[in-house]
């Protein structure tokens, strides 16, 4: 066997060898994914379950849920409500008639989504009276990013009272980037 038949094997074997170790690698990176977005979902589930169309803020973030459950929303002489982070309604798009309206199209999986997310939740009392930011299921909203075109998580849809796209933009990474983008 000559010298360049004998390179050609070695660079053959290495290379399956760097392929198996890719798909092996590959494969247990995709079930750890997997788990890991099933246990997203069951929390993100449990989360929306308990808070249902509840305002997010510090206060009610840190309340058991029947002290949560006896909290209003607004108080009773306000006129709109407070800057609130929630999960997404069709009727709470109406808001926009009073103040403004902001989609959050995110991903669970999603790095950049995770971080703004962690930063709203961390500066709730921020977020200016009139100002609804809207959580929106990017894996599960079809019929949303199609109307507001929206092709990847991380995603934020300024909308008016009818639903109307006034503004998109993405990779806001902090609350305030998002509230100085609004228009």
């Amino acid at each position: 066997m000559n010298k360049n038949t004998g390179i050609t094997i070695g660079v053959i074997v290495l290379v399956l060898i760097a392929l198996g170790v890719y798909a092996s690698m590959s494969t247990k990176d995709d079930a750890m994914m997997a788990q890991k977005t099933n246990d997203s979902v069951a929390i993100n589930q449990e989360s929306e379950t308990m808070i249902k169309d509840e305002p997010m803020n510090k206060e009610s973030a840190s309340m058991p849920n029947a002290e949560m459950a006896k909290k209003p929303a607004m108080d009773q002489g306000d006129k709109m409500l407070k800057g609130t982070y929630e999960a997404y309604a069709p009727e709470k798009i109406a808001r926009a008639a009073t103040g403004d309206v902001v989609l959050f199209f995110h991903a669970s999986w999603c790095p950049s989504c995770k971080g703004l997310d962690a930063d709203i939740m961390a500066n709730l009392n921020s977020i200016p009276a009139g100002v609804s930011i809207l959580k929106v299921d990017y894996d599960q909203s079809a019929e949303l990013k199609q109307q507001y075109g929206v092709t990847y998580q991380h995603t934020l849809v300024q909308v008016d009272q009818d639903g109307k796209l006034i503004k998109k933009w993405s990779g806001s990474p902090k609350l305030s980037n998002l509230l100085s983008s609004i228009q």
